[in-house]
């Protein structure tokens, strides 16, 4: 009789004689040439997604450097090779050992494709520009915030927020430290490379950390998302200062449950709080995922040492945050306190022009406007309240999510542009491959008096959220607060049609005087503002009266085809917005 046996992925036979005992079956044996510690088919897998993101502008990357510095262009053929080699090796070495080593391979060719990119292109936008411009202003003791630099802007590089006052924001709107960090390397280069340079810097250097302190298998995830989609070295060459804060929250968020493990900070404790802070120093966005870090360590410190301990733990790892936060802010805020405070909160009460993907393009691109954008913002303040209680009640379900949930809220907000966030997607994956949902199996959670089943809680959460809908759907629904009938007039400079100028009557048909403010909309963004040539700067509740506005320059080209432009009526106080079609323009003439 034959018994068989599986070895590997071979069927191996073996002969059993009437007299032979019967014994347990023998364990597999190891086929022939297959190592024991061969790797994994996942993390194979892993490596190869990370080398075919290293394609993504690497062409447009060469094409450009082979027309102002081809010996650039050689650096990344050569790279192309190394692209080429790894994918093979991924497939193909035996042991988890040697695909590590392909791992760290394909981290070098990232970083050298990066840092190609770089030298390609180092001239920031208009972040780059001002904190170039703030590191300057540093390094010739000079006050940085509440200072217009008007001449920064107007360029097509240097883009302008716009703000529903009929304004713009021409000042430096963020925390210091990333300025801090430019203000040397601007005594040596003098221009707005200082300032990519550091956030350039930055990415690379967290993209390294996040390469080491990562799970061997997910080693590779972390070049891609950081180097290797193309995204994040994007903004780094414009020089956001989200991408320093960012290299500083890598080891926040790496393990974080970890953090005051027993009751005691120590040394790395104290590292992590203190590099939190700094983020926090560095760009607001981290100011949002700190209250939910704080909060879901403490349930987790909580489950373990009890109520005091836990509380006295992460008043600490705060209270360090915090001494780090004031420590880089200090001389800002000693050399003028009202400009400082004014400055690192503008991005949240600056009342920016609609702009992004959330649900604000409900009344921007959707319909003809909204009286109440307001609630808008209002919506997305409660949603952040609301994730922020979600995560107190049901941490140990939530939990694991913490990186992801406070970027939620920005969905509702009037600036909902996924830029805003999208720099700290590495974070997304730091947590995933360190912080496990049995991390939180023992995490503290308030006892609820009847709230018990999947469904209760479910209402519970759904129940807290609701608020932010509300809103949203106030904002969403409420009519325009202007009615606008349009005369547009049109003339033909060459063999273009353009508007130059548009005569309209505005009806405002709410209980709130308004002060109109007028551009153009063709797509997702808005003109700049156009010039009112005659009509009331604010119009009365329930008047009308008649304007004429003229585009910038005299003259706005209206495309052929099936391409709308629109007229768009804003006002800052209350925050509204009007939409109106232009007609179609008259055929040029031959």
């Amino acid at each position: 009789m034959a018994g068989t046996y599986r070895a590997g992925t071979s069927v191996g036979m073996r002969r059993r004689t009437a007299t032979e005992p019967v014994a347990p079956p023998s364990p597999p044996a190891r086929a022939r040439g297959v190592p024991e510690t061969a790797p994994r088919q996942l993390h194979r897998g892993m490596t190869l997604v990370a080398t075919i993101s290293l394609f993504i502008g690497t062409r447009a990357a060469w094409t450009d450097a082979m027309l102002s510095r081809p010996a650039v262009a050689g650096i990344i053929s050569v790279c192309y090779a190394s692209i080429l080699v790894c994918a093979v090796l991924a497939l193909t070495v035996r042991t988890r050992r040697a695909l590590i080593r392909v791992d760290a391979a394909v981290l070098v060719t990232a970083v050298v494709l990066v840092t190609c990119g770089y030298v390609l292109d180092h001239m920031g936008s208009d972040e780059g520009v001002l904190t170039a411009q703030a590191a300057n202003e540093i390094l010739h003791g000079r006050p940085v915030y509440g200072r217009p630099w008007p001449w920064l802007f107007g360029t097509p590089r240097v883009g302008i927020t716009k703000t529903m006052s009929g304004g713009a924001d021409l000042t430096y709107g963020y925390p210091p430290l990333t300025a801090l960090l430019a203000a040397p390397v601007h005594a040596v280069v003098h221009s707005t490379a200082a300032a990519t340079l550091v956030t350039t810097s930055a990415l690379l250097l967290s993209s390294v950390l996040l390469w080491v302190l990562l799970p061997a298998h997910w080693r590779s995830a972390a070049t891609a998302v950081c180097l290797g989609f193309g995204f994040l070295p994007h903004y780094a060459y414009l020089g956001y200062p989200a991408v320093t804060a960012l290299a500083l929250l890598v080891p926040v968020v790496v393990r974080w449950p970890d953090t005051g493990r027993g009751g005691h900070l120590g040394p790395g404790g104290v590292l992590r709080a203190a590099c939190l802070g700094a983020a926090c120093a560095a760009q607001q966005l981290a100011w949002f995922l700190a209250p939910f870090l704080l909060i879901g360590l403490y349930a987790v410190r909580r489950g373990e040492l009890g109520p005091r301990r836990a509380l006295a733990v992460t008043a600490r790892y705060a209270a360090t945050s915090a001494l780090t936060w004031c420590a880089v802010n200090a001389y800002f805020a000693a050399e003028g306190f009202s400009a400082w405070l004014d400055g690192i909160l503008l991005p949240l009460q600056q009342k920016a022009i609609l702009h992004g993907q959330g649900v604000m393009g409900l009344s921007y691109y959707f319909t003809d406007g909204s009286s109440r954008l307001d609630y808008y913002s209002y919506g997305s303040q409660l949603l952040l309240l609301g994730l922020l209680a979600v995560t107190l009640l049901f941490v140990r379900r939530v939990g694991p999510a913490v990186t992801v949930l406070p970027w939620i809220a920005f969905y509702a907000a009037t600036r909902s542009q996924d830029g805003y966030f999208l720099m700290m997607t590495p974070l997304w994956l730091a947590a995933a491959a360190t912080v496990p949902a049995a991390a939180f199996a023992t995490a503290w959670q308030p006892r609820l008096p009847h709230v018990t089943g999947r469904r209760a809680k479910a209402a519970l959460a759904a129940a807290l959220l609701t608020p932010a809908v509300v809103c949203v759907i106030v904002a969403a629904a409420s009519p325009p607060p202007l009615h606008m009938s349009l005369a547009p007039r049109y003339a033909q400079h060459g063999s273009r049609v353009g508007i130059t100028a548009v005569r309209l009557r505005a009806v405002n048909t709410t209980g709130t005087p308004l002060s109109p403010h007028f551009a153009s909309r063709r797509g997702q963004g808005a003109s700049n503002w156009w010039t009112i040539a005659s009509g009331p700067a604010t119009l009365a509740p329930h008047a009308s009266a008649l304007y004429v506005v003229e585009p910038p320059g005299g003259f706005r080209p209206v495309p052929s085809g099936r391409a709308k432009t629109y007229l768009i009526a804003v006002t800052g106080t209350p925050m509204t917005i009007t939409t109106a079609h232009l007609p179609a323009a008259p055929p040029p003439a031959r």
